[in-house]
């Protein structure tokens, strides 16, 4: 039996350019870029396993991925190599060897999300694969005080879209930050786990109550009854990030607030 060891990626990309992480045939994916590199890199045909399918136009800093190494090249020079046979809007940020036991999607502990809107009556050019734009003015305030409404363990069933698998709609938030500086609103997640499109649709809904179209009695509703039509829309993909994901692995534990 050949020898090999178990890698796991940090991954950032600027998902303008792709239809999305997972790999798809006569698709530019991030994924399908990334295993190409890999396969590359260690002289055979490699699959890599993702721990999350972001959708096309979202954006990573800590999107992260394993796989089987059967190479000699070291985990810490893995940034280095494979950055050379990147595209410039994917990079490997880190690498690191991790136990058999541990897989990038079904170990994951809890995982950070970003969404960030520009809120000024023109867009912008220089950010648009980056932030949403929203002319109309909202209220930080009013988004941040519905926020809260989200904390805690509840049934996100209003908040997953069409085409999500989840096994269960149970999940935990332990965080929704909303802060403002200039025409920039910043929503932070944190949280367990999140189903298909739940941080888009959240912000979508806080979007809608920091301008007064929508009650923020909406989101107790939606999470008491279920009813996605209560809800705002699914906000655009360009303003989500993926920022970080934790494992049980010695410096990846989630912090305190997360467990």
């Amino acid at each position: 039996m050949e020898d090999y060891n178990k890698i796991l990626l940090t991954i950032e990309y600027d998902g303008s350019g792709f239809a999305g992480w997972q790999r798809q045939a006569n698709f530019r994916t991030i994924q399908g870029e990334v295993e190409k590199a890999v396969s590359r890199a260690v002289g055979r045909e490699t699959t890599i396993w993702g721990a999350s399918r972001t959708d096309a136009g979202v954006n990573a800093t800590g999107q992260r991925a394993h796989f089987y190494n059967y190479s000699t090249i070291p985990a810490e020079k893995f940034p280095f190599v494979l950055n050379t046979m990147l595209p410039p809007d994917v990079r490997i940020r880190a690498a690191r060897e991790i136990p058999e036991g541990i897989h990038a999607r079904f170990s994951c502990r809890g995982k950070i999300y970003t969404y960030r809107i520009f809120n000024n009556r023109h867009a912008s050019a220089m950010r648009r694969h980056f932030t949403t734009h929203i002319p109309v003015p909202a209220d930080e305030n009013k988004m941040r005080e519905a926020a809260r409404r989200f904390l805690g363990t509840h049934d996100y069933a209003a908040f997953q879209a069409a085409g999500g698998t989840a096994k269960t709609t149970i999940r935990s938030i332990y965080g929704l930050d909303v802060t403002r500086q200039g025409d920039d609103i910043t929503l932070v997640v944190r949280g367990n786990a999140f189903l298909y499109n739940m941080v888009r649709i959240m912000a979508g809904t806080l979007i809608a109550i920091g301008q007064d179209r929508l009650s923020p009695d909406c989101i107790d509703e939606a999470l008491e009854t279920g009813n996605r039509l209560v809800l705002g829309v699914t906000a655009p993909p360009q303003g989500l990030e993926l920022t970080r994901i934790f494992y049980d692995l010695p410096g990846e534990e989630p912090p305190g607030d997360m467990r």
